[in-house]
């Protein structure tokens, strides 16, 4: 089946399901989301593109409108497209924040700049891509998502993140291994003791 966006694009279902399978490569088990009204909903959110449209999984915030995200990849990521199913009538989030590699962000941090922004649009079906800058998500270890405002209602609502992008390991330093003669070697022996005696000779 096909969808046209808000941006104008022809999405095809099984093509989007294809791409956006980044949520593999989330470390889920150090997802952080700040605000969240139940202990470790937030998470929830990432699932696969089939399961997008299942409302028994989301996370809503709690003292006020706001969520943050932080998200750890497993490797070193290139950030392509983003897909947002906000919560409904006045619970979906106005806009998100983006900010790469800060583990650990605080609300105190968000007054910093992020590095991408977008105006959410009320996409019930999870079509809808928010291009990211390719350029400035070219390698992302960590992702934060700022979540901010909604229609009015005391708490925001999200039922699904989604991340388009390429995955690869993370660059592991290797490590010189030395290898020294503790025990002298038997060959090496008999071979000085033959050059030895050749000399003599």
């Amino acid at each position: 089946m096909e969808h046209h966006c808000c941006c104008g694009s022809i999405h095809n279902d099984a093509e989007l399901g294809v791409q956006y399978n980044l949520y593999k490569k989330i470390d889920k088990d150090n997802v952080e989301c700040l605000n969240e009204y139940e202990e470790n909903s937030g998470v929830t959110v990432f699932k696969p593109w089939e399961e997008r449209l299942d409302t028994s999984k989301f996370v809503e915030s709690d003292v006020d409108e706001e969520l943050l995200f932080n998200i750890p990849f497993t490797g070193n990521v290139k950030l392509k497209g983003l897909i947002i199913i906000g919560g409904e009538n006045q619970s979906r989030p106005n806009k998100v924040k983006l900010y790469k590699n800060r583990p650990h962000m605080t609300f105190d941090d968000v007054t910093i700049e992020a590095d991408q922004e977008f105006e959410l649009y009320n996409d019930e079906t999870g079509v809808h891509e928010y291009p990211l800058r390719v350029v400035k998500f070219s390698t992302v270890y960590h992702l934060s998502l700022h979540f901010i405002g909604n229609g009015g209602a005391e708490r925001s609502k999200i039922y699904y993140i989604g991340l388009k992008g390429e995955w690869s390991p993370a660059h592991q330093h290797g490590v010189t291994i030395c290898t020294y003669e503790l025990v002298p070697q038997k060959s090496n022996h008999l071979k000085d003791m033959n050059d030895q005696s050749r000399e003599v000779s």
